[in-house]
């Protein structure tokens, strides 16, 4: 695993408040939240650095991230009002941690973004 901050969170090696796990998923809350729900959601096993290097044997890990998402926000009632997820790619994007990553972000209006 990765020896960036997530690697050392997915072998607690550093606190973080976890609110998801699966055999494949973590998910903790994000420590500079945007919204008042601010999870990420990254692939325990593979340290993918970013979703530009991910590649056809990864479309199923990339899925579970999304599916990790979406069963958290209905477990905890966010569903019903909506919520976003991002993914950043690389630093022009905001990406600062190269560990592929999932936010999701609810708990209040966020605004329009695209269609």
């Amino acid at each position: 695993m990765s020896d960036t901050i997530f690697g050392k969170i997915i072998r607690r090696e550093i606190p973080a408040t976890i609110v998801y796990e699966d055999d494949d998923i973590l998910g903790f809350r994000d420590i500079a939240p945007q919204a008042p729900v601010h999870v990420l959601f990254i692939p325990k096993h593979e340290a993918i650095p970013t979703l530009d290097d991910a590649r056809p044997e990864h479309a199923e890990l990339f899925g579970r991230l999304m599916l990790a998402a979406a069963e958290y926000a209905r477990r905890e009632g966010l569903a019903q009002d909506g919520y976003r997820v991002v993914m950043n790619c690389r630093e022009h994007a905001g990406q600062t941690v190269f560990h592929v990553h999932l936010h999701l972000l609810a708990g209040a209006p966020l605004g329009h973004f695209g269609a």
